[in-house]
């Protein structure tokens, strides 16, 4: 018992837990191949952007062992019982492979968690599971979308995409929406990858504006819907008490007009 609830602490929102253990498997399939290209240098530039997500990764990671230590019941416990020093070694790009152990644990407190709970969670919670797919979704946008821009324009001499950093940042000013035209594609090919980049920009950032137009404007929820599973007997005893609460006060109007009928009467 006392581990179940030890896990449930560890366990973070659902979304957020899906969010990191979707970057940890792309930063762990980017490890695989950029290890390739180092020693198989065929294509340096996409080597070149891989290293430039993977700093971007990095911070991430570094936030999200901050935010576990700083939350964790017991320091101590978190740090060598629960692999919080794997989280801490997967931080330096050296030691991607630690990165794994964010996977195996995601998958065993969700597994605890029960898959049920989860999609209740997620039905229930469905604008902040939005941003973090989200930035999921840019992250990887911007990655793919860097290298095969670069890989069409390397067919022009003239083109002016021509390294990894060029290429990150023309995709994320699109992306956004921003477009300074300073970094642009030149050939056929890159251009469809830009019309595809712009569609995914405008899709991208109608959902962020979504979620929050709905954090700002939605109606607060109590403190006990928040927190409680909709399973939960807690949960299920704040249900009850509120239908009650309705049950009297509708009991209490009918009396008043029975006593305002009587006093006709």
């Amino acid at each position: 018992m006392a581990s179940n609830t030890a896990d449930k602490k560890e366990l973070k929102d659902t979304g957020y837990e899906i969010f990191i253990l979707l970057l940890s498997l792309v930063s762990i399939l980017n490890m695989v191949v950029a290890v390739d290209l180092y020693f198989f240098p065929t294509d340096p530039l996409t080597l070149d952007v891989l290293v430039i997500i993977d700093s971007v990764l990095t911070v991430f990671f570094l936030f999200d062992f901050t935010y576990r230590i700083a939350t964790a019941t017991s320091k101590a416990a978190y740090f060598f019982k629960n692999q919080g020093w794997a989280d801490l070694l997967a931080c330096i790009p050296f030691f991607r492979i630690f990165r794994l152990f964010r996977v195996f644990r995601a998958w065993r407190l969700m597994k605890k968690f029960g898959l049920k709970n989860m999609l209740n969670e997620v039905i229930n919670n469905r604008a902040g599971i939005a941003l973090y797919i989200t930035m999921f979704a840019l992250i990887v946008l911007v990655e793919f979308a860097s290298i095969y821009v670069l890989k069409a324009e390397a067919a022009n001499p003239e083109a002016n995409l021509t390294s990894a950093g060029d290429a990150v940042w023309w995709v994320f000013v699109t992306v956004t929406t921003v477009g300074y035209g300073d970094r642009y594609p030149t050939t056929a090919y890159g251009r469809i990858i830009g019309v595809m980049v712009m569609f995914g920009g405008i899709a991208l950032i109608g959902v962020l504006a979504s979620f929050l137009s709905n954090f700002f404007l939605a109606p607060p929820k109590k403190a006990e819907e928040r927190e409680l599973a909709p399973q939960d007997p807690k949960a299920q005893i704040a249900q009850l008490r509120k239908l009650l609460e309705e049950q009297e006060k509708s009991n209490a109007t009918l009396r008043e007009k029975l006593g305002d009928l009587e006093k006709v009467v």
